[in-house]
């Protein structure tokens, strides 16, 4: 079997066997596939797609080119995942609350793809935490602390591991296929009992329609069930960042904000609460959605969540005292401005993929996959749909390491706000949800 013949079968629309799956996938982590093979196989499937079968023979590939993970907790084993998209730090606070709740919560995370930030870029701003530890950390944190979340380690899908680079680079992030291989090879191969999916839907998002969204939404929870982890899926809005905050260090900032109740951006709550019950509720830790609600309004509300992730932070190599000192710890950049736009008005629609972008720009994200991130920079006070801005409202706040990029992020910013004269009808924030 020659990987070339595979990309060629799957380049003509063929429908390829698992043997063949197999073949490929497992000749990634060792080199035996090359990175200009398999980038010409990820564009290969975004152009002919793969049936369920051919999905799913993929996403157990991938599982399987590393450890799969078992686990003898007292508690359930859970996680979540977002699609992706602009001021998307919900993990941060979810994972800690559940872990209140009595859920474990092994979770493994990736770095940014195009203009959507990454969940380990924004624990790398934390001095000392160590986002790759061996799999014998991730065991012990997970069971002293309840959750630890962390990046690939080299033991767990590390075909994904090194596709998830290559597609980043190459315009094949936005398949349907290699999203649900790529998301569920890593979550499976955590030896997880429950999940749930954020999928993201909206112009900061890589599924930019509901029925695009739909569609990924039910590839991941139809493969993730045939692979024995009960799955369910929330598809929630991205027309507009989530967070205040869009950037590494800010995003950290943002997210201990929250936990401490100093401050809370109401989309945040909304969406980290109902992704919180949906999980309380499928794992039977809660009777149902409304009580899991109740519950992690309480993880909040305590402080105990709060706690917990101070303790992961510290169990993983961060300060002891970050949740009480995160502005002693996160780096700063040497410039800060607020941004107008020239008219005032009504914020009618923002290009949420605009406002990533920006953020890009300024060095918080990657056009490749080799490039630095300098966690300083981003965005915060970002303003909302519908919120009135004028010359002494700004529509955020940039942080910026040097004129010429604060000048790019500026101009990409008003770009990307849309205003009139009214004010927009308010559109639902959980558009679905996918059982």
């Amino acid at each position: 079997m020659l990987a070339q013949e595979i990309i060629a079968a799957k380049r003509d629309g063929r429908t390829l066997s698992r043997a063949q799956i197999d073949f490929f996938i497992g000749g990634i982590p060792d080199g035996s596939v090359s990175g200009e093979q398999a980038a010409a196989f990820a564009m290969a499937v975004y152009f002919q797609k793969m049936t369920l079968p051919e999905r799913v023979a993929l996403t157990e590939a991938m599982r399987d080119s590393g450890d799969v993970l078992s686990w003898a907790l007292p508690g359930p084993v859970l996680d979540k995942h977002s699609t992706g998209g602009v001021g998307d730090n919900v993990s941060l606070m979810l994972a800690p609350a559940l872990a209140v709740c009595g859920a474990y919560v092994p979770m493994i995370s990736g770095r940014g793809l195009g203009h959507t930030g990454g969940t380990l870029d924004k624990f790398d701003s934390i001095p000392g935490y160590n986002t790759q530890p061996d799999i014998d950390t991730l065991r012990r944190v997970t069971a002293e602390i309840g959750c630890a979340i962390i990046g690939q380690t080299g033991e767990v899908a590390p075909a994904d591991k090194r596709l998830y680079g290559i597609r980043d680079v190459t315009a094949t992030v936005e398949s349907v296929d290699l999203i649900t291989a790529s998301i569920l090879s890593k979550k499976l191969a955590a030896g997880l009992e429950g999940l749930v999916l954020d999928v993201k839907c909206g112009s900061g998002a890589f599924m930019d329609s509901v029925p695009k969204a739909r569609e990924l939404a039910e590839s991941l929870v139809r493969v993730a069930n045939d692979a024995g982890c009960r799955t369910s899926a929330l598809i929630t809005d991205m027309n507009e960042p989530l967070a205040r905050a869009a950037g590494n260090a800010l995003e950290v900032q943002n997210a201990v904000d929250f936990l401490t109740g100093r401050e809370i951006d109401s989309r945040l709550w909304d969406v980290t609460v109902a992704l919180g019950a949906e999980l309380l509720a499928n794992a039977k830790l809660a009777a149902g959605v409304e009580a899991g609600a109740e519950m992690m309004l309480d993880a909040f509300q305590s402080g105990k969540a709060a706690e917990r992730f101070g303790q992961m932070v510290a169990a993983l190599g961060g300060p002891v005292d970050f949740v009480e000192k995160p502005g002693s710890y996160l780096a700063k950049a040497a410039l800060v401005a607020e941004i107008y736009v020239p008219e005032a008005g009504f914020i009618n629609a923002i290009d949420t993929r605009g406002v990533g972008m920006a953020v890009v720009a300024l060095g918080g994200g990657r056009t490749r996959s080799s490039d630095p991130i300098d966690h300083s920079v981003g965005l915060d006070w970002l303003a909302g749909i519908g919120q009135h801005v004028d010359g002494e409202q700004p529509i955020a706040r940039v942080h910026a390491r040097d004129a010429a990029t604060l000048a790019e992020a500026k101009q990409r910013l008003i770009a990307a706000y849309n205003i009139s004269d009214t004010v927009p009808e308010e559109a639902p924030l959980i558009i679905e949800r996918i059982d």
